[in-house]
């Protein structure tokens, strides 16, 4: 000890080696499921360009045709009620976040049933809304009660479709299984994308880039972004991610000029090469665990979260922080209309930053605590809270303008699609032990 007081420069690299160690074995201890990473060139899987036809496929994964919550302008409804509005409703068996993806003539969602357990997919006719199939993706391997959050689902990610293939991502006895389905329901081949050990569930939406299926799997036992060749089910790459437990679904945006897989969580938002997995760059954000999807303009990047800490963040394509705002987006996402970035809160307060300097324009609280996404259309704001109440908004001449709002059903979790005039909404019916799900078209 003496010796120590007498060098305090050794004294301070003796600690600085302690606190390395420490944190090397916390790291090492948590991994109980290390990351095998896999190359593109090991793997062999050659990646292709897939153009998907927008006309037959007008709303194939999470967030729409491009992934950022904004939909086609057409003449879509700003009113509804139980009593008005609504062409049809179609129960939805069991339970789940999955949020609605419309495919040719059908409407499918991803959904769970505890009794018996079952991980499945569903379709209906979106003119009509009449059950087409259901098919039982899993039997069984559900995680247990304590490794599932209060408000989480065993069925929580949207489904993907390339125009030849739907993608589930489910966790299923202590994995990631991604299961590739024809348009027509059945299965064509599963494949594991990794382990995960599971503090609330899993909420990642499984993406498309060309002929690849690209899933999302932050968890405290060994992280990992993966991406399986979509006809065969071969795992193209693997990258190993931070050990922390986030949720968010990553995006594919071309921001800069170049193709970048992007997702926040662990404490930074970090860009890949989509057909290598390979680190891009990387830009601190304060938040460890986020859960909303980045968006992007054609040079900027925005993200939000999360836990513990609070920000929203605006980076420039190769990561360069340009502004940040102490406000948090935990569950839903953010989305841009025009020169405004707008996201609303879980607690319900609804924010507009301009998008270049990140000056807040306006701040609007609304009713209620929210998980589901914004989606824009014809300039206006579509977002549903967890009463089953629909905000239709608009930010205009630098202020917030409501156009109105919608009560539907006793819940809303899951974000809305928007194709041909119409909306189709996830709701919940009922509470506790009674509640019920409902797919539902709202239109004129």
């Amino acid at each position: 000890m003496r010796f120590l007081k007498s060098n305090p420069r050794l004294a301070v690299l003796l600690l600085i080696l302690v606190v390395v160690g420490i944190l090397r074995y916390r790291k090492e201890a948590v991994t109980v499921n290390p990351v095998d990473e896999i190359s593109v060139g090991w793997s062999g899987v050659v990646v292709v360009d897939r153009d998907i036809d927008a006309a037959r496929f007008p709303w194939p994964a999470w967030r729409g045709p491009q992934g950022h919550g904004v939909a086609p302008d057409q003449p879509l409804p700003t009113e509804w009620s139980d009593t008005t509005g609504v062409l049809w409703r179609a129960d939805v068996p069991g339970r789940g976040h999955s949020s609605p993806v419309v495919i040719g003539n059908t409407v499918c969602l991803a959904t769970a049933l505890s009794e018996p357990e079952e991980q499945q997919v569903a379709a209906w006719d979106r003119s009509n809304g009449q059950l087409q199939w259901t098919t039982i993706v899993h039997t069984g391997g559900l995680p247990s009660g304590r490794e599932l959050h209060g408000k989480s689902t065993h069925a929580n990610g949207t489904i993907a479709c390339d125009g030849r293939h739907l993608y589930t991502a489910f966790l299923n006895s202590d994995s990631i299984v991604v299961t590739a389905l024809t348009l027509s329901g059945d299965i064509v081949w599963q494949q594991e994308a990794g382990k995960f050990v599971s503090r609330f569930g899993y909420a990642a939406s499984p993406i498309i880039y060309k002929s690849l299926v690209i899933v999302a799997a932050d968890n405290s036992g060994g992280s990992y972004l993966a991406a399986l060749d979509g006809e065969t089910g071969a795992v193209a790459w693997r990258t190993e991610r931070e050990n922390v437990d986030s949720y968010s679904s990553p995006t594919v945006a071309t921001v800069g000029g170049r193709d970048q897989l992007l997702i926040s969580g662990g404490d930074n938002v970090i860009s890949y090469d989509p057909a290598t997995g390979k680190q891009l760059w990387v830009s601190p954000h304060n938040p460890e665990a986020t859960c909303g999807t980045i968006v992007t303009t054609d040079d900027l990047v925005f993200a939000s979260g999360g836990y513990p800490s609070n920000e929203t963040v605006c980076l420039n394509g190769d990561g360069k922080r340009m502004w940040a705002d102490k406000t948090r987006l935990y569950e839903p996402s953010l989305v841009v209309l025009g020169d405004n970035l707008i996201g609303v809160t879980d607690r319900g307060i609804a924010h507009c930053w301009n998008t270049t300097t990140g000056e807040l324009v306006w701040r609007e609280r609304l009713s209620g605590n929210f998980s589901a996404s914004p989606l824009v259309c014809n300039g206006r704001i579509y977002v549903s809270n967890l009463s089953g109440d629909t905000f239709v908004f608009t930010s205009q001449n630098g202020a917030y303008q409501q156009v109105s709002q919608n009560k539907l059903g006793n819940d809303c979790y899951a974000s809305p699609a928007a194709v041909d005039g119409k909306l189709f909404l996830r709701i919940g019916l009922g509470t506790g032990s009674e509640r019920e799900e409902q797919l539902v078209c709202i239109g004129e």
